[in-house]
């Protein structure tokens, strides 16, 4: 039955249910910390003598969530603004040299600044950024120097398939796309009749597709997403000159050479589709010289709707197409040596190709990949690495490569499970070339240089890595040891000894910091951020590690609630949240990633908003489900789930502070999922959250998650997994939380619809909380804080005040 607000409720008895409810706020406690101004995003450029400061609402508004929207090809569009209508805007923007405590402000800006698609100038003098106002979208330009900005169009720029804005090389010009005079007008679906049926065909082929949101339904929607992606490329000069540079197309992407004499362009063409999103649509890519003047066409790539089954499945022909950053104008693509099918056995999967101008013809073979093709960082004309990853049993590899030099064998230098993180070896460094791309750092010496996480099972301590290019032999330069602090290494420039590093800890917000590790000076400190959680800076916090029933290895970080005496060890309830992760080994499955040291930070969908309510929190706690060699991780996936959640409430328990009668179970999405199965499959919990999941697997008959395989290929799996099945099963009272516009692969809103109905019709104590314009993640100030009141309700009913804490558990 819908209330007011399209809340939707199942009156149980409860004192806080209301047959009209409005959006409510929670307690002053918890909203202390929900509604707080975090502290700006940070930027710095590659020649470090910029720091930009981003500020933004923490939250949007119900107000700007209600704005126009189309939902189209997998976007979602505000028609009236031609920008994507989920766009997050920064509101404020702030420059500092690294050497100065405090940031300028820049003159000049518009006084409701919604600032977004920010890019730096190939100098890094400039920055243009478009900013979104009540009928459209402006470009901007900021002269970093002057610390000025002057707006350069008026509001006719088209957002609407992003990659807005292109600098040219001189960094005095730049390539935008802009709304043509020539576009339509919309058709109002609502007001349109309809001249026939919709109507799709298949032609026998298999387009084993996942559940898509936003597609193309009807004629009308191709109508509009086609007048929507229309656009008209613009040379806009900073003197203000305009020249019109191509003519309307459903411009896709734009890339220019490093030397900047020519410009990759990706167009949209049709026939559209009902089943895939707009970037699975026919596309054509040109080259073009810097002046428009057409050089070749690389790629006519077809729609995209039948692959072979499986992750790594892929389209066959050209792919992939880019730019070899350390040359000035040379192609690079890639093409399935397997015909795309992850089930064809053959020695190499992908082969990596070179094209130089004029583009023509096929391009020249440089290496062969073990696995998927997944990226190249490039060097210089000698030196390049290469990366591949195969899902299937998580294999990464890393090659050491001679661009140049084909007859030379390919050095595989990494090769390891992705999911092991204690062999991590780390990434490499990287610094702008002449042509200010981001390429390979190599030395004099022909040493490069990693940046490692440092996780093991000592702890996580961060690295620098010096590396041989000509043995690999490897000299660590700097380990991170900081006592009761975690520091995250964000990047290295060996010529300057200068390692740029975040630096937490459980109360100190991360604050940037310089350091010179071989000549061991002093760090600088580059941010003086507060802490805006302050209220709850004293809390305890750990990370705890135990054991499953079968001795895996698991952890969780542990907070105790404010004011908690941990002499005296009252027996506290207790939420527990986390989010299942598959795994083909014990021994990734096992490792610990959480640091202590790490800031308590708290996001809207934080448990930890609890510990002011007197709840013990196990947060992130381990939840691996495994299924080595040939077993599939969601054949045991129930069995799995159980373990890991006695194993978590058995170890906060041994230590004292709970009354394991009173523990609720949280997550969302595929953590909501979690939460049904273990409320349908365990008396372990009093109550439950589930937030944004689906409960139904036979709605999403083509895989899930890590599920490759189809409905009819494991229906036993699908129909174990789905708590829909065994809605009858339900023992204890569940929250359901969805957003109305949930945009999530599979996580449609019907899924937490027809679970609450089935939940319902069995007599299970459930309420269901439809949560208007919101998609997968929750975005308005409104919808948040009242999600955050439902939950404290729902923990204090069913879980604080569920009874006393029984005699067996003193």
């Amino acid at each position: 039955m819908k209330k007011i607000f399209h809340l939707l409720f199942l009156v149980t008895g409860l004192a806080f249910a209301q047959e009209k409810l409005t959006y409510q706020k929670p307690p002053s406690e918890i909203l202390e910390l929900a509604d707080v101004q975090l502290a700006p995003s940070v930027r710095i450029s590659n020649n470090g003598e910029f720091m930009i400061m981003l500020y933004s609402n923490r939250y949007k508004s119900i107000e700007e969530l209600s704005e126009p929207e189309l939902r189209l090809g997998g976007l979602r569009i505000n028609p009236t603004t031609n920008i994507g209508s989920r766009t997050t805007y920064y509101n404020k923007i702030t420059v500092k040299n690294p050497n100065e405590k405090e940031a300028s402000e820049i003159k000049n800006l518009p006084e409701k600044l919604r600032l977004s698609n920010y890019k730096w100038s190939p100098d890094e003098s400039k920055i243009a950024f478009t900013n979104t106002v009540k009928k459209g979208v402006e470009l901007w330009v900021i002269d970093l120097e002057t610390k000025e900005a002057k707006k350069l169009t008026e509001a006719t720029v088209n957002a609407n398939l992003g990659d807005v804005i292109n600098w040219f090389k001189d960094s005095k010009s730049l390539l935008v796309k802009m709304i043509p005079n020539t576009r339509k007008e919309l058709i109002n679906q609502a007001e349109s009749i309809p001249t026939g049926p919709t109507i799709s065909t298949n032609n026998g082929k298999k387009a084993q597709n996942r559940t898509y949101q936003d597609l193309l339904s009807n004629p009308n929607d191709e109508f509009n997403f086609e007048q929507l992606a229309l656009s008209e490329l613009y040379k806009i000069s900073l003197d203000g000159t305009t020249t019109k540079w191509k003519e309307s197309n459903m411009y896709r992407s734009i890339s220019f050479s490093p030397n900047g004499e020519y410009v990759m362009v990706t167009t949209v063409k049709k026939p559209f589709s009902y089943i895939v999103p707009y970037y699975r649509f026919p596309s054509t890519t040109t080259i073009y010289k810097k002046d428009n003047s057409l050089v070749n066409e690389v790629l006519n790539a077809p729609l995209l709707e039948e692959l072979p089954k499986g992750f790594m499945a892929t389209e066959e022909g050209r792919r992939d197409l880019s730019w070899r950053k350390d040359k000035p104008a040379t192609l690079v693509y890639v093409e399935a040596l397997d015909g795309g099918d992850p089930e064809n056995k053959v020695e190499y999967r992908d082969e990596v190709f070179l094209l130089e101008a004029p583009f023509e013809g096929k391009g020249t073979s440089i290496l062969k990949t073990k696995n998927r093709f997944s990226g190249i960082l490039w060097g210089n004309k000698t030196t390049a690495i290469a990366y591949d990853r195969w899902w299937n049993n998580r294999n990464t590899k890393t090659y050491l490569f001679n661009p140049e030099n084909t007859s030379k064998t390919p050095q595989i230098i990494s090769d390891r499970n992705y999911q092991d993180v204690y062999s991590d070896p780390g990434n490499f460094v990287t610094h702008e070339n002449e042509n200010q791309e981001r390429v390979l750092f190599i030395d004099e010496n022909n040493n490069g240089y990693l940046i490692g996480d440092g996780f093991s099972n000592e702890g996580q301590h961060p690295f620098v890595d010096k590396i041989n290019f000509k043995n690999l032999e490897k000299e660590t330069l700097y380990t991170s040891n900081l006592e009761g602090k975690k520091e995250n290494l964000l990047d290295y420039n060996p010529e300057k000894d200068l390692l740029l590093t975040r630096v937490e800890s459980p109360s100190e917000y991360p604050n940037y910091f310089y350091k010179h590790i071989k000549l061991r000076k002093g760090p600088q400190q580059l941010t003086f951020f507060d802490n805006p959680f302050a209220s709850i800076k004293d809390i305890h916090k750990e990370v705890i590690s135990y054991k499953r029933d079968d001795g895996l290895e698991l952890s969780g970080t542990l907070y105790l609630p404010v004011g908690y005496d941990t002499n005296k060890k009252e027996k506290m309830p207790m939420i527990l949240w986390a989010y299942p992760r598959e795994y083909k080994d014990k021994n990734s499955a096992s490792q610990n990633t959480q640091n202590p040291n790490e800031f308590t930070y708290l996001s809207y969908s934080s448990p930890i908003f609890w510990v002011t309510k007197g709840y013990v929190v196990l947060d992130d706690a381990s939840f691996p489900i495994i299924g080595e060699n040939n077993e599939q991780p969601n054949d045991t996936f129930r069995k799995q789930l159980v373990e890991n959640a006695k194993a978590a409430i058995d170890a906060v328990d041994n230590l004292g502070y709970i009354d394991r009668n009173r523990v609720a179970v949280g997550g969302h999405s595929y953590g909501a999922f979690m939460v049904a199965n273990l409320l349908s499959h365990s008396d372990l919990f009093a109550a439950g959250i589930a937030r944004s999941g689906a409960y139904n697997r036979t709605l999403t008959p083509f895989g899930f998650q890590s599920e490759e395989r189809s409905y009819w290929e494991a229906p036993e799996v699908y129909n174990t997994m789905s708590p829909f099945m065994h809605a009858e099963k339900m023992n204890n009272p569940l929250l359901l939380i969805h957003g109305e516009a949930d945009n999530n692969s599979g996580t449609y809103p019907m899924q937490s619809e027809r679970y609450f109905n089935a939940l319902k019709g069995l007599g299970a104590t459930v309420r269901l909380v439809m949560l208007p314009k919101e998609s997968h993640g929750y975005r308005a100030k409104e919808s948040i804080l009242h999600v955050i009141w439902e939950q404290d309700q729902w923990l204090d009913t069913y879980v604080k005040n569920k009874k006393e804490i029984s005699e067996d558990s003193k």
